[in-house]
């Protein structure tokens, strides 16, 4: 059972620390946050996979996941309407009925992040 509170979400500006999950993957204050209480680590997972994919042509790729009836849609654009990936999750009990992460490249590292975070 999930332990997240949504409205805790918008309370993460910034970061104190970065938390690596793959060698060229970092999670933000926020998005380990969510990623513990809601129990999504596969989220970022997915992200980082598709990342890898993506590439780093583009610095900036916006993140969206629609839930329905415990499945998912999972899309990464540019941020300007562009579709980078699509992936369909089967199954899935996130909590909530859609979330917006946003993935930057730092030049070393995807940094994963919360809107708020940016």
């Amino acid at each position: 059972m999930s332990a997240l509170d949504p409205s805790q979400l918008s309370q993460f500006t910034g970061t104190e620390k970065y938390y690596r999950i793959s060698r060229r993957h970092l999670l933000t204050d926020g998005t380990k946050y969510l990623a513990e209480q809601a129990e999504c680590y596969w989220m970022m997972d997915a992200i980082a996979s598709h990342l890898c994919e993506i590439g780093t042509q583009d610095w900036f790729v916006l993140v969206r996941m629609d839930v329905s009836q415990g499945r998912a849609v999972m899309v990464y654009e540019d941020g300007n309407g562009g579709e980078h990936a699509r992936q369909q999750i089967p199954y899935t009990d996130f909590p909530l009925s859609s979330i917006t992460l946003y993935a930057c490249w730092d030049g070393k590292h995807w940094v994963i992040m919360l809107p708020s975070e940016y």
